[in-house]
């Protein structure tokens, strides 16, 4: 993926640089509003959407903003977003503005917007900046929902509100309280680090090796695979289409070097042509040259006998 479109930002988001599980920011939201998916989500949800139009004006203002009053600017900027959305959630979800209680007006705060915006948006262009947010917010909505469904399901039966556990289960309450919030993440980033560790530590194909043999598992040696990680067949046919090209290669060079041959033939042609009639007018004024001495020379003579006769 091109560094800085729109894809990579979104894919940074949420797996490479994700807040929560690979960065371990916002942990004061993260372990203190997931108690239930929906909690996980508004959160979640609210800190998408400061974080995209943050970004987005923080960039567009970047180019304004003094550098020594850089932090109070984003931090207004910032404020600004959270205050809009903690009166719409109070206006339109009021159960969950007040499930969440404070730490809506604390996402003003939040380490993952302020690093951003001093980070990649105080430094990129709009367009990069509000993809590096919609990226960031949707890693920090996913972590979110998905801490708070575990914690959910196991620690109240229960999964966005509906019971989906048999009634022989017994809730382990734990999971509900603060020491729940812990373990299921610690659990969260385990996973998520053997998951990138795992792909870090895959060995690379040397494609000058032979064909595969099907026992990938046994076939790891320093670090690369003991195959070109292509079939037979395949192999044949690039090693064909490796010919093809370098005699195409061969070929064009062979007819761009008649060319040029060709073209200095003609061209030392048009010099022999050009140079031709040179000479014969020079031959011709020699000529000329040479009569015009002989006639001077026979003129002498009559001269002086005309002289001796006056």
């Amino acid at each position: 993926m091109k560094k800085d479109s729109p894809i990579e930002r979104i894919w940074n988001g949420i797996y490479k640089e994700n807040p929560t599980f690979c960065l371990i920011l916002g942990m004061c939201p993260t372990l203190a509003t997931t108690t239930s998916a929906i909690n996980g989500l508004g959160m979640g949800m609210s800190t998408l959407i400061v974080l995209c139009l943050a970004e987005l004006i923080i960039s567009l203002i970047r180019n304004i903003i003094p550098n020594r009053m850089r932090m109070p600017g984003y931090i207004v900027v910032i404020a600004s977003f959270v205050t809009m959305i903690d009166f719409l959630m109070a206006g339109f979800t009021p159960g969950l503005y007040k499930s969440l209680g404070i730490y809506i007006p604390l996402i003003v705060v939040n380490c993952i917007i302020m690093g951003r915006a001093e980070a990649y948006a105080g430094k990129m262009k709009p367009v990069s900046a509000f993809f590096d947010g919609i990226g960031m917010g949707l890693g920090f909505t996913m972590a979110l929902f998905l801490l708070g469904s575990i914690r959910e399901i196991i620690g109240a039966g229960t999964w966005l509100g509906m019971k989906i556990t048999p009634g022989a289960y017994v809730p382990v309450n734990i999971f509900v309280l603060a020491p729940g919030a812990f373990l299921v993440l610690a659990w969260l980033v385990a996973i998520m680090n053997k998951l990138k560790i795992g792909a870090g530590r895959r060995p690379e194909v040397d494609p000058t090796r032979g064909p595969v043999c099907g026992d990938c598992m046994h076939c790891m040696k320093y670090g690369t695979t003991a195959c070109s990680g292509k079939t037979e067949a395949e192999i044949k046919a690039a090693a064909e289409k490796a010919a093809a090209e370098k005699a195409a290669a061969a070929e064009k060079a062979a007819k761009a070097k008649e060319a040029a041959a060709a073209k200095a033939a003609a061209a030392k042609a048009a010099a022999a042509e050009t140079a031709a009639p040179a000479a014969e007018v020079k031959e011709k004024a020699a000529e000329a040259a040479e009569k015009t001495a002989e006639a001077v020379k026979a003129a002498v003579p009559a001269a002086e006998n005309t002289k001796e006769e006056v």
